[in-house]
């Protein structure tokens, strides 16, 4: 005689339990569940007839369990109230009594409680109900420069936190998106599914038969799908310089605007010299001295928005601590 307390997983689809969860719910006496539980219609299919009760009964399950063997089927999200008050029952008076898990969380599982979050959030959070791809935008580029400062700063025990909101940015501009009826609604399953896609077309040589010697030949050849793909999509009028987002900081968007350029070979005299239209100005001057300072922090193996960063943090650190002196601490 025994208590079997079988814990299954919401993640997982209903009525997919291990060989040893099934043979435990066969063999028992006594098989009790809560009325509506997911598993019910699958236990009724593989002939297991289980007392459905309104809610446990932890001092009935113990006493039943000393007659027969029992299984109870614990609700998806798991019964800790329960376990501890038939562990307060047992001290006294031992009973057999086990957890069988019979179904577990694979890696990733619980991001679907994050689509489940999200989903509910839209339909119930007035403001969460408001906001568009527009109003959200804000929002992520601060949660991704969060997630660069915790990690220029060291702070690897917040970069956890950090990346879940950059997470939940990606899933709530995919329920929004989901709620779109023409051809440019997506889901996060499609967000999924297309950089899933991407990344084994970018790396064949993991998932095809190509060799190649080492990271260097790995960046090239990226570089050359990148480059098809670009082809694909804009047709004659395809530019490596495609798919670069003007509208991030000045310092990056340099850098990367050179990069393009010189793996296509075009001439560094292209670069600005301080001319805007054919008429020198002051700011168009101070402009070319400052895209001719992202190409020498390039040439030195340095990325100047960091470089820029960093510095700005030793000004923030010498202002701070300035103002101590000031005040005297």
């Amino acid at each position: 005689m025994g208590l079997t307390l079988l814990a299954t997983t919401h993640r997982v689809a209903p009525g997919l339990l291990t060989w040893k969860a099934w043979e435990t719910l066969r063999s028992a006496a006594r098989v009790r569940v809560r009325g509506g539980h997911p598993l019910l219609p699958y236990l009724r299919e593989a002939g297991i007839v289980p007392r459905e009760v309104a809610a446990p009964d932890a001092a009935g399950l113990v006493a039943a369990a000393r007659r027969e063997d029992v299984v109870w089927v614990a609700a998806p999200e798991g019964e800790e109230a329960l376990m501890r008050e038939i562990g307060t029952l047992v001290v006294g008076d031992p009973l057999d009594v086990e957890v069988l898990h019979g179904s577990y969380d694979l890696p990733g599982a619980r991001l679907l409680d994050l689509v489940t979050v999200m989903d509910t959030l839209r339909r119930e959070c007035p403001w969460d109900r408001k906001q568009t791809h527009v109003t959200l935008v804000p929002y992520l580029l601060e949660e991704a420069y969060e997630v660069l400062d915790s990690v220029e700063s060291g702070d690897l025990g917040a970069l956890r936190e950090e990346l879940g909101d950059v997470l939940m940015q990606v899933a709530f501009h995919s329920v929004v998106a989901a709620e779109r009826t023409d051809e440019t609604a997506f889901t996060i399953d499609d967000v999924a599914a297309g950089i899933v896609d991407k990344l084994v077309r970018r790396h064949p040589h993991v998932f095809g038969d190509v060799t190649v010697s080492g990271a260097d030949e790995v960046n090239a050849n990226w570089e050359q799908i990148k480059a098809a793909e670009r082809a694909e999509k804009s047709g004659e009028d395809a530019s490596a310089l495609d798919g670069v987002p003007m509208g991030q900081p000045a310092l990056s968007l340099a850098a990367q605007l050179q990069r393009r350029a010189e793996r296509i070979g075009a001439p560094a005299g292209l670069a600005p010299e301080g001319a805007a239209g054919g008429v020198p100005t002051a700011e168009a001057e101070l402009g070319a001295r400052l895209f001719a300072l992202v190409r020498e922090a390039r040439e030195r193996g340095l990325d100047p928005e960091a470089e820029l960063r960093a510095a700005s943090r030793v000004f923030r650190d010498r202002v701070r601590a300035w103002e101590r002196r000031q005040r005297g601490d």
